[in-house]
């Protein structure tokens, strides 16, 4: 499984840093919702999903976090401690973000609009979806 990090250019100088993104230039699709976790409680694990067509960018903006991505033959635990790195999270892949330091805030660049059908919280639902898929590919 390949992990894809994105470093967003910073824009700073005395006053500060600032950090923008532009949908298909430092983004890799149109933006059509954001949303954004702080104030997580301490052993919590969120996510634990997939999604069918939904593609994301995860941005700890402030304080850090952990990101398990899950292809469903293959593990792997990304870091998120910059607020200038985004990490792409495409479709057919489990996620579990865990271990938020007390401060953190993690931003989702989602590319659709909210969308229930569009989900799989089952993980045997997952293991089963991207075997299927995987199978209908080789098929071709």
């Amino acid at each position: 499984m390949k992990v894809i990090k994105y470093s967003f250019q910073i824009h700073g100088d005395a006053r500060g840093q600032l950090i923008a993104l532009e949908e298909f230039k430092d983004i890799p699709f149109q933006i059509k919702r954001v949303y954004y976790m702080y104030d997580t409680v301490k052993d919590v694990v969120r996510g634990k999903h997939a999604h069918k067509s939904l593609q994301q960018i995860l941005i700890c903006i402030h304080g850090k976090c952990k990101i398990l991505l899950d292809n469903g033959q293959e593990k792997k635990i990304v870091p998120l401690e910059k607020p200038y790195e985004g990490l792409f999270v495409g479709n057919d892949i489990w996620r579990e973000m865990y271990e938020f330091s007390p401060d953190a805030v993690l931003l989702v660049l989602a590319s659709e609009l909210y969308d229930e059908s569009d989900y799989i919280r089952d993980y045997e639902e997952f293991l089963e979806f991207v075997s299927d898929k995987k199978d209908s590919v080789i098929k071709k």
